[in-house]
């Protein structure tokens, strides 16, 4: 895992014609605009978690993924984002970063400063609208997360991932869009890699699930309870 080098000249590239990617509202591209346009190679940490930054990081290629690391080395995702989306925007209010950010493949980013952003909402403030409702946004899903630690089970908790990343086959099956190992399950889960392979193994054996071409698929509706 790489760290991006602090004072070192940016690695910027302005003659980059800016992706489209789907979903990205125009005000959002438009802020990409005048942003720095970076790219990053894979295991890049962006942000870290404590830290104090006023950059927000529009992605314009590749994931990034959201995490927190214990001392004891266990780690927690938060969730992975693609283009279109962007992070930093909880440290906007001069506290310190809420979590670490790293890529999870080659990605293409706009680092927008906060004195940018300040500038581009008194031009547009309709898009302080925009912001304030992805912050809601991920505050609802963090707080559904905590919820389902606090009342699901470890399966309850990996029933219900695998089935929010599955989508339906034309065979009946549905399978897991995203190539998930059993550390990252564990990783967004807040369980062990063990208790995960432990888990998985069973529904294997009871055909429940399976491997092909390195997705998961979903070949019955998993059970209740395990």
């Amino acid at each position: 895992m790489t760290r991006e080098l602090r004072g070192a000249p940016p690695a910027v590239r302005q003659d980059i014609e800016l992706p489209a990617p789907p979903g990205m509202s125009p005000q959002l591209r438009e802020l990409a605009a005048r942003g720095l346009v970076r790219r990053y190679r894979k295991g890049t940490v962006l942000i870290e978690e404590g830290d104090r930054g006023d950059a927000l990081y529009v992605i314009l290629a590749g994931r990034l993924r959201a995490f927190s690391a214990a001392a004891n080395g266990r780690e927690i995702t938060f969730g992975i984002y693609g283009p279109g989306e962007y992070l930093g925007e909880m440290s906007l209010d001069g506290g310190p970063r809420s979590a670490s950010v790293e890529t999870v493949e080659a990605s293409l980013c706009s680092v927008v400063t906060r004195e940018t952003l300040d500038r581009f909402i008194d031009e547009r403030p309709a898009f302080a609208f925009e912001l304030m409702a992805k912050v809601i946004c991920r505050a609802r899903a963090a707080t559904l997360s905590a919820k389902n630690l606090a009342l699901n089970s470890v399966y309850g908790s990996l029933k219900q991932l695998l089935e929010s990343a599955a989508r339906p086959g034309p065979d009946g099956t549905a399978v897991v869009g995203e190539r998930l190992t059993h550390q990252d399950i564990a990783n967004r889960i807040g369980c062990s890699r063990e208790m995960v392979s432990r888990v998985m193994k069973d529904l294997e054996t009871g055909q429940y699930v399976r491997q092909h071409e390195g997705r998961l698929v979903i070949a019955h509706p998993l059970p209740i309870r395990w």
